[in-house]
């Protein structure tokens, strides 16, 4: 959800959307989509304005945004740094949690690595959010 909130507000960089305009664009449950942007405005990737006129941007531009950034805003990656199970006799990973955490490593590689506004169409349309009204 916060990744259609972001493109979203990507797509309209020159516009503040209120979470109603966001929840519809990005067709998100609208309780939630003032959660997570309250999230958002928590980690500094938007900000957000009350009153008319008011809404939600982002805080910087959508190539300078990594998707990394977003997800840990609002549900970081978990990484396996210990044995989950809490055995002493793993001072080591096992080879089943070394192989998660392998993967947990390459996901945040590729959202590190990947620009917001990579995420838009070749117009600079969001694929992620219905067209606004």
């Amino acid at each position: 959800y916060a990744l259609r909130a972001v493109v979203c507000m990507a797509r309209t960089p020159d516009r503040a959307l209120t979470a109603r305009e966001l929840a519809a664009e990005g067709e998100l449950p609208p309780d939630y989509a003032s959660k997570v942007l309250k999230e958002l405005v928590r980690a500094g990737l938007a900000v957000g304005r009350r009153g008319l006129g008011g809404g939600y941007r982002l805080a910087r531009s959508a190539e300078e945004m990594v998707l990394l950034e977003v997800i840990s805003a609002v549900d970081p990656i978990r990484r396996i740094r210990t044995c989950p199970l809490g055995r002493v006799d793993h001072v080591n990973l096992c080879p089943l949690h070394r192989r998660l955490d392998a993967v947990a490593a390459e996901a945040e590689a590729a959202f590190g690595s990947t620009t917001v506004a990579a995420l838009l169409d070749e117009d600079g349309r969001g694929g992620l959010c219905a067209e606004p009204d």
